[in-house]
This record gives structure tokens, C-alpha cells and sequence, in this order.
């Protein structure tokens, strides 16, 4: 019997026992290695990193969400290339978070005796696609699924208002958070630069070691928040290396077996991670239906879930990834956990430097995870993201068994629902003074201002989107001041001609 609770027996402990990582970079476009390959790639090197056979035994298989190829039912395709008739295999929708919730669930699923192998697995193939299309080359790829309908994203959750102003994609809404999370915790814009900045060269530090990351160099705080040629503004305040970068080749898979079965295979007791357990929360989809910006109830409740596994001190844990999709995410999440500035947030390197294979980095930050706990850390946080802070869950791992059996009900949605406030009525129509509850501004690709986007509070308190013309130059002025945050500033909104709010300080 294994020493978790004597209750338990060891083929219902969940252990991850293997993990596999392939970054490919051809020579050539045509010999890049098509996502379906990548996965078998990663799960073939899962199996060889246990020490046991155990691919041909895989009763639960879950693929991370693709973008960058499309295929009918890959995990039947990838099943079928295994030679494996898995009763649990599933293919998932879009969501950074994803990699977590399957390894939380295949835990779960092992614990309950359904099954004594699972694999969670995921891969990209963006920068050949990309180059591909670039060059007109085609791809000796599995053909591309036209009739498999595109995966719902961004603009299909969010208000019309929103996708006409260009603020329903990642880089355009995180920027909402950023600007009111640092308002709220009294820095100014310069202070909040300069967090952003010290973070990530944290991050591409951790990258510069990694053997499997995509960019392998320290990048300097100034260099990561300073514009240039090569490193212009996408829309503030971040800069082309402040966001993910999808544009890699990367395959990722970790496997994990009960306890009775990993000792069956031979699998060395060295090479055991256990997984304690986790928790998951969301908010609503649509942005504009949150209470407010400077903060996430569902990342709250969830690290606050998991800091409970471990006595309640986010500082028990040794070993932190934190989801990095854009500074905000881990900066709330490192103050949440109680965690001061200089904290190590990685153990992968970030979805700017080591690489972002869409909804699949947790994936390889699991097996970095894994790695640091084999080579000595005993308490590892697992936290990862979807959409926009919207999809939520973080994941314990130790070298030592946990004390309690793994927990089968792990939402803490009830618990992010209660600290919950009104949520403000959006308005389309709107007149008089208002103040600002957040902004960013869109860039262009040559560098220059397209336009900026408020998000306001009436003196009704309802809520509102409004334009700020290229041309308006006191008003960006006043929302770019480095000193002094423009939240809570006051402005007059106006009725363009083409029936969208202005807004104009002073």
C-alpha cells in the first residue's frame, strides 16, 4: 500500500509517469512535421521518459485544441496511428486553461478505477502553416479539414460595440486589466511598465535555459518595453515582445498511470509525480458582463483553492508556473498568492519566449514542472488561462503522495460567484460627463495610432465604449501620461457620425 491513506488503494493514486517534448525546425518549409505527427512525436518520447511501455495500454486520451491545421476527429486519427482504441478520447475546445483541466480530469478518472493509462497530449505546427502560406508551398500534411467548422473564439462571445472598435481579441482586451489592475494597486503607468518589463526578462531568462524553447535569449527589462522597428506596439502598453507568440512548431504530451500500474510497468519510483489536486472557475465570456478590471473573482477563488491543498501560504510552493498570455495574468495572480515581485513565476519560460502553441504551452509547462520536481522541488503550481481571464484552473504536483485521496469536485465557481459585484448595464448611447474605467490604444503596424478605445463609467453608472480619434491628440496625450494614471479621470462623450461614442478630456 502506498503511504497517501491507507483507505486508498494504489490503483486508484494518480502519478504522472512520463513526458515528451518536440520542437521542430526544418531547413526546408515542405519537411515540417504536420500537428497529428508532432503529437505522436511527443507521446512515443512520454513513454520512453517513463521507463515502462505503456502507449499500447492508453484507456484515456485527450487533445489540446489545434488552430493551425484542421482535421476531422484528430483523436480518432491519432488513436488510430497509435494503434489504440482509448474509451475516453476527446478533442477540446479553444482555451489556454485546457492542458490543466485534462491532466486534472485524467487524474480524476484514474482515481475513480475507469481507467489505469491516460495521455494528455498537444501540438502546433503555426510557424510552417504560416510560412507555407507565405511561399505557396504545399504541405505534404494529412489534407486540411475544410468542411470541420472553425472552433468559436473572441468575437463570437462578445458584444457587437466591441468588434466594431477592435477590442474582442486578446491583445486588445487584456490591455483593460493591465491599465485597471495597476491603477488599482496605486502605481503609476511608468511603475507598471516597469513590473511588466522586469517580469517578462524574468521569464526569457528561464527561456534562454530551456532546451525545447522557440526563443533561447535573456531580453533585457528596456528592451521588452521600449518600442522600435522590431519590437513595435501592438496596442497599449504592450509592445510585439509583451504577448504570446503562436508562430512556433511544438508538440507536447504528458502521461500518467495509478500507482499499482506505473510499479507493474517497471517505472522507476524516482520518476513519480503525484498529483494532489485543483480547482477551476470562469467568468462569463462576454468581457463587458464582468463587475469590474482589476481583478479576476475566478483566478482568486481558484489559487486561493489550491494555496488550501497546501496549508494556505502561496509561498509552500517551490516550483510556479503562472500563466503569461500577457503581463496582467501573472502579476494578479503572484499578489493573490501572496508572492513578493522577485519570485521565480516559471518553470517553462512564457508564451513570448518559449513559445505560445496556442492553447497547448500548459502542456510543456506540465512537463517542465515534472522535470523540476524529479530534480528535487516538492511542491509545484500549475496555472493556466483561456480566453479573456475567463477560463480558470491551477493544479497542484508533489514528489510526495498527497495526505487525502484526489478530490472529484473541484469547481470553486460558487465561491468566485459570491465576491461577485453588480455588474454595470453596457449603453451604446450616452451623453455628458463620464469617467474611465479602463483603455488601450490600437496601433498600426507601421507604428502610428489607429485609435483608442475608453471603457467608461457614466454618471449613471452604466457602462460604455467609446473611440478616441487618431487625430484627438490632447486626449491621448492625456491617457499615455506615464505619470499619472487616467482611471478615474472625467471626459465628455459625443455622437460620431457613424454612430459611435467619443470620448474627450478634458
Amino acid at each position: 500500500m502506498s503511504n497517501t491513506s491507507s483507505s486508498t488503494p494504489d490503483d486508484r493514486i494518480p502519478v504522472i509517469v512520463g513526458v515528451g517534448e518536440i520542437t521542430d525546425r526544418p531547413k526546408e518549409i515542405a519537411e515540417g512535421l504536420e500537428p497529428l505527427t508532432l503529437l505522436e512525436e511527443a507521446l512515443k518520447r512520454a513513454e520512453q521518459d517513463s521507463g515502462g511501455k505503456l502507449l499500447a495500454d492508453i484507456g484515456s486520451l485527450d487533445v489540446v485544441n489545434f488552430l493551425s491545421w484542421r482535421y476531422r476527429d484528430p483523436e480518432k486519427q491519432l488513436a488510430q496511428r497509435l494503434g489504440i482504441q482509448p474509451k475516453h478520447a476527446y478533442y477540446g475546445p479553444v482555451g489556454g486553461e485546457s492542458p490543466i483541466r485534462y491532466l486534472h480530469e485524467a487524474a480524476q478518472r484514474i482515481a475513480r478505477g475507469e481507467c489505469s493509462v491516460a495521455a494528455v497530449c498537444g501540438a502546433e505546427a503555426q510557424s510552417s502553416a504560416t510560412k507555407a502560406e507565405r511561399a505557396g508551398v504545399t504541405l505534404p500534411w494529412t489534407p486540411f479539414a475544410h468542411d470541420v467548422e472553425e472552433p468559436k473564439r473572441g468575437a463570437a462571445f462578445q458584444k457587437p460595440m466591441a468588434v466594431k472598435l477592435g477590442v474582442f481579441r486578446p491583445v486588445t482586451v487584456y490591455p483593460f486589466y493591465e491599465v485597471a489592475s495597476s491603477a488599482r494597486w496605486g502605481q503609476t503607468p511608468r511603475e507598471a511598465m516597469a513590473e511588466s518589463g522586469q517580469l517578462w526578462s524574468t521569464y526569457s531568462g528561464v527561456a534562454s535555459q530551456n532546451p525545447n524553447a522557440w526563443l533561447k535569449r535573456r531580453f533585457a527589462p528596456n528592451e521588452i518595453t521600449t518600442p522600435t522597428a522590431d519590437n513595435r506596439l501592438i496596442a497599449w502598453p504592450y509592445t510585439k515582445l509583451m504577448v504570446a507568440n503562436p508562430t512556433v512548431n511544438m508538440g507536447g504530451a504528458v502521461l500518467l498511470t495509478s500507482l499499482a500500474k506505473a510499479r507493474a510497468a517497471g517505472v522507476p519510483e524516482d520518476r513519480l509525480i503525484h498529483v494532489w489536486g485543483g480547482a477551476s472557475a470562469e467568468e462569463p465570456r462576454d468581457y463587458l458582463l464582468r463587475d469590474q478590471f482589476f481583478e479576476s473573482h475566478p483566478q482568486n477563488a481558484v489559487l486561493k483553492a489550491v494555496m488550501d491543498l497546501v496549508g494556505g501560504d502561496g509561498r509552500a510552493f517551490d516550483a510556479i508556473e503562472l500563466y503569461s498570455c500577457f503581463p496582467c495574468v501573472p502579476k494578479m495572480a503572484r499578489r493573490t498568492l501572496g508572492l513578493s515581485a522577485d519570485v521565480q513565476p516559471t518553470v517553462t519560460g512564457g508564451l513570448t519566449f518559449f513559445g505560445a502553441p496556442l492553447n497547448t504551452y500548459m502542456t510543456h509547462a506540465a512537463c517542465a514542472m515534472v522535470r523540476k520536481l524529479r530534480n528535487g522541488a516538492q511542491l509545484g503550481l500549475l496555472y493556466g488561462q483561456g480566453g479573456f481571464v475567463t477560463k480558470h484552473h491551477a493544479l497542484v504536483l508533489s514528489r510526495r503522495a498527497p495526505r487525502e485521496p484526489l478530490a472529484q469536485d473541484t469547481s470553486v465557481q460558487a465561491e468566485a460567484d459570491r465576491h461577485r459585484r453588480e455588474v454595470p448595464e453596457f449603453v451604446t448611447e450616452a451623453n455628458g460627463k463620464s469617467s474611465v474605467e479602463s483603455f488601450t490604444i490600437i496601433y498600426g503596424r507601421n507604428g502610428e495610432v489607429e485609435h483608442g478605445v475608453v471603457m467608461l463609467r457614466t454618471p449613471d453608472n452604466a457602462r460604455a465604449l467609446a473611440r478616441v480619434p487618431a487625430q484627438d491628440r490632447a486626449t491621448l496625450a492625456h491617457l499615455l501620461n506615464m505619470d499619472r494614471t487616467p482611471v478615474g479621470s472625467s471626459g465628455n462623450i459625443v455622437s460620431a457620425e457613424d454612430g459611435v461614442l467619443e470620448w474627450r478630456h478634458p
